[in-house]
């Protein structure tokens, strides 16, 4: 059964910057801030010009679509000026882009591995660097990392991400501390395996499926809406007082799994 989603007033008019926005769990969370009424930016390599029409058509609101690479360190933070340009000084950012493809450790090569820490660690600090100083300046802000669950869970075959979602964490513990005193909160939400339309083409096998609901708490496979709850809050005056902490969304599977 799935809930109403809650409104959070303060989120109204917030200028908000999300990466990986174009699709799945980055999409569903972009159109989560459309309709509370937010000024959302997203950031994503993919084209994502429909994207927005039909975000626009469904919320009434429209999203700033801003297409790059999220390893281009310096296109990155020329995207979120372009975001504080047209929405005001980003009050949140919500670090989502990722990439989870499976390798053989035994295998495994360098240039993969800095591949892939390229994507899923050294972005989440840059653009948290970046926005820092407009959320203090606003009087403070709030920043939600996507970690996974998958390092709570120590999955195979993917070292290299897992290692990096153990990062995030440390990541988001570091800096929360460190700019508490400037009213900057930094949180982490972790997911479980969220059918995705990429996770449906290469690994959501039915019978992955079956095997990894019978692990879960929860009898149905969690979709990308279900992630868009906790990073609202997490986002919202709602969390007021909540920092270096991670959130685990993942229908129970890391207690049990």
């Amino acid at each position: 059964m799935r809930g109403a989603e809650a409104i959070h007033p303060d989120l109204r008019e917030a200028s908000v910057f999300v990466t990986g926005g174009a699709s799945g769990i980055g999409a569903a969370l972009v159109e989560g801030f459309l309709r509370q009424g937010a000024r959302v930016a997203f950031y994503d390599r993919a084209d994502a010009a429909a994207t927005v029409e039909d975000m626009e058509a469904r919320t009434g609101n429209r999203p700033l679509f801003i297409q790059g690479d999220v390893t281009d360190t310096p296109a990155l933070m020329a995207a979120i000026d372009t975001a504080a340009t047209t929405h005001g000084p980003v009050t949140v950012l919500v670090s989502n882009a990722a990439d989870d493809t499976r390798f053989d450790a035994q295998a495994l090569t360098e240039a993969e591995w800095d591949a892939c820490l390229a994507v899923n660690l050294k972005p989440y600090f840059f653009a948290a660097q970046k926005v820092a100083p407009m959320m203090e300046a606003a009087g403070g802000g709030a920043i939600v990392n996507m970690s996974s669950g998958s390092y709570l869970m120590g999955v195979a075959r993917l070292a290299p991400y897992v290692a990096s979602n153990a990062a995030i964490m440390g990541l988001t513990r570091s800096l929360a501390r460190e700019w508490g005193p400037r009213d900057i909160r930094v949180n982490a939400v972790a997911p479980g395996w969220v059918m995705t339309e990429r996770q449906k083409e290469l690994w959501a096998t039915p019978e992955a499926q079956e095997r990894h609901r019978a692990q879960q708490c929860l009898p149905e496979m969690m979709q990308p809406e279900d992630l868009v709850g906790g990073v609202l809050f997490l986002a919202s005056g709602t969390s007021r007082m909540i920092t270096s902490q991670m959130l685990v969304i993942d229908a129970g599977v890391s207690v049990t799994g």
